[in-house]
This record gives structure tokens, C-alpha cells and sequence, in this order.
């Protein structure tokens, strides 16, 4: 049991925040002791800025030869997964079902992890400078991509027209401009970013425990899980796992095609089948999401999160063990 709580102490942080959003709910009261939601907002800044801070661009060009497994990665995290969920639109649009569609598109057009995945293939014994590279340039793609794929059903989740000058600007201000930032002064704080890298990790964590907290705490203070009837959850649940199986499936076909080598398939498994929970969680605050849907869009990248974290730990010590 206490290997269990080590290893995936993040979870059950995850699970104490929802737990804690119920018993001792964030209010608007507060704001006048302290404004957690400017510390978010600065938060994101600082996450998107140690980012940068970490990037090592050497690393990601040298790597930039093998294409065609970049390729893939890419193209799966923003185009595969997308295609698998588009078709349910059809179906959702104009129901009560609409919002818990876009909640599950929202999952799927979002980046690839950053750390996770590298530790993963390392485990596995893949190719690890092939994982630096697709997770690191999955994230700065998504700065672009989500927005984008995101954009034409905005509209109807918020009641109302979306101002995109604003979320363009939310998005240079807050990413962009942090990321460049952080590249420009990477030869000065290199030393730093080495030093202090386990508690840049956890400076991650706690912005993104602190977000699940807010949006829970307001999910229960508006009674909105009134509204959300059981079979949403089911229906999440479901997507969750059958998402990850297919793309998973799919991935080891395209490398088997491919003639990727063990290392290569290994990597693009593990990279292509990934969501980040991080890039999720600071999307959905610069999207503007309106408040009462938050928690329904939050749901679906909390349980991919968990589920792939559970189970590709498993599956990489397992391989790595052959």
C-alpha cells in the first residue's frame, strides 16, 4: 500500500482536491484574504516559463532525422485522436448531451505529456531522445493546434460568441511569450533549472491541484453534479478506455508497417497514446470555459490522466522486464 501511495501520490492529491472542494469549498468571500484565482493565473505563467526554462533545443534538433516516427506522434495527437470523436457530433449537437461531447473533443485535441512520457519509455527501454523531442514538441504544436480545433464549437458551449482576439491574446501573454522567455535565458539559468528540477515539478503540480480545487469547489458551491446525470459518467469512462485502446492498437499497427525498430514502436505507442493533464488544465482556464461547465470539461482529462498513468506504468515495467 505504500509503494502504492509513493508511486502515484499525485492521484490521490487529485482525488483529495475533489474531496476537499466538497467538504471545504473555495468561495468568492475569500478573495479579500487571498485571490486564488490571480494565483492561477500567475501560476501559468511561471509554469510555461520554467517550461522554457527546461527545453533543451540541442536535444530536439539532433533528433529532428527521425521523422518519420515524428510523424506519427503528431499526427495521431492531433489528428487521430480528433477524427475519432468528430463523427459523435453529429449526435450530441443540439442535446443535453452537447457540452459532455465537447468535454471528451477538448481531451482529444490536447498535446501529448512532457514528462510522463519520457519516464515511461525510459522504463520501457525505447528510444528515449525520440520521446524529448515528440514531447516536447507536442507541446509548443498545441499552443496552435488546440485553440484551433477547439474554435469552431466554442461558440455553443458558452452561450455566447466567443471573443478570439481575447483568447489569442490570453495565449501569447500566458504561453507564448513565457516559453520564448524561458528559451532566452536557458544558456543563463541552466545551472538552475538542474539544480532545482524536482521542485519545478512539483510547482507544476500544485498549479494544477490548485485548478482541479477552484473548479470542483465551484462545481459544489453551484450545485452543478446536480444537473449532470449518471450515465455522463459512464459514458466518460467508457470513451476513456476505448480511446486509449484504439490509438494504442492503432500505433503498434502503423509502427509494425513502418518497420520501426523495437525502441521506435515503444516510443510512438507511448508518446502518440498520451494526454496532458497539465496543458488540459491551464488550456481550459486561457479557453475560458465558462464556470458551470469547468468540472465536465476537467472530468475527462483527470480519468485519461489516471488511467494511462496506471496503466502504461504497468505496461512499461512489463516490457522493460523482457
Amino acid at each position: 500500500m505504500n509503494k502504492l501511495f509513493g508511486k502515484n501520490t499525485f492521484l490521490w492529491l487529485l482525488i483529495a482536491m475533489v474531496l476537499l472542494g466538497r467538504l471545504l469549498p473555495y468561495r468568492e468571500s475569500y478573495n479579500s484574504f487571498f485571490n486564488l484565482g490571480s494565483f492561477i493565473d500567475w501560476g501559468i505563467v511561471v509554469i510555461f516559463l520554467l517550461y522554457g526554462l527546461k527545453l533543451n533545443l540541442r536535444e530536439v534538433l539532433n533528433d529532428i532525422r527521425n521523422w518519420k516516427l515524428h510523424l506519427l506522434v503528431q499526427a495521431t495527437t492531433f489528428v487521430l485522436f480528433p477524427l475519432l470523436v468528430m463523427p459523435f457530433y453529429l449526435v450530441a449537437e443540439g442535446t443535453s448531451y452537447y457540452v459532455l461531447w465537447l468535454s471528451i473533443y477538448f481531451l482529444v485535441s490536447l498535446p501529448s505529456t512532457v514528462s510522463s512520457s519520457v519516464v515511461m519509455v525510459s522504463i520501457a527501454k525505447g528510444n528515449v531522445p525520440s520521446a524529448i523531442f515528440n514531447a516536447s514538441v507536442s507541446g509548443l504544436i498545441g499552443i496552435f493546434a488546440t485553440p484551433m480545433l477547439m474554435h469552431p464549437f466554442m461558440e455553443s458551449s458558452g452561450g455566447g460568441a466567443v471573443d478570439q482576439g481575447a483568447i489569442i491574446q490570453q495565449l501569447l501573454l500566458k504561453v507564448l511569450l513565457p516559453i520564448v522567455l524561458g528559451l532566452a535565458l536557458n544558456p543563463l539559468c541552466k545551472k538552475f533549472v538542474e539544480r532545482y528540477g524536482k521542485l519545478i515539478g512539483k510547482f507544476d503540480r500544485l498549479i494544477i491541484l490548485l485548478i482541479v480545487y477552484e473548479s470542483f469547489s465551484t462545481a459544489f458551491v453551484n450545485n452543478v453534479f446536480s444537473s449532470v446525470p449518471p450515465i455522463s459518467f459512464v459514458i466518460i469512462a467508457g470513451a476513456v478506455v476505448g480511446l486509449f485502446s484504439i490509438v494504442y492498437r492503432a500505433l503498434q499497427w502503423a509502427s509494425h508497417r513502418l518497420q520501426f525498430s523495437k525502441e521506435d514502436t515503444i516510443t510512438a505507442t507511448f508518446c502518440g497514446s498520451k494526454k496532458s493533464l497539465v496543458h488540459g488544465s491551464l488550456f481550459m482556464m486561457v479557453l475560458g470555459i465558462a464556470d458551470e461547465n469547468k468540472v465536465m470539461f476537467l472530468l475527462p482529462i483527470m480519468l485519461y490522466h489516471s488511467f494511462q498513468l496506471f496503466y502504461v506504468s504497468w505496461l512499461a515495467n512489463k516490457i522493460g522486464n523482457r
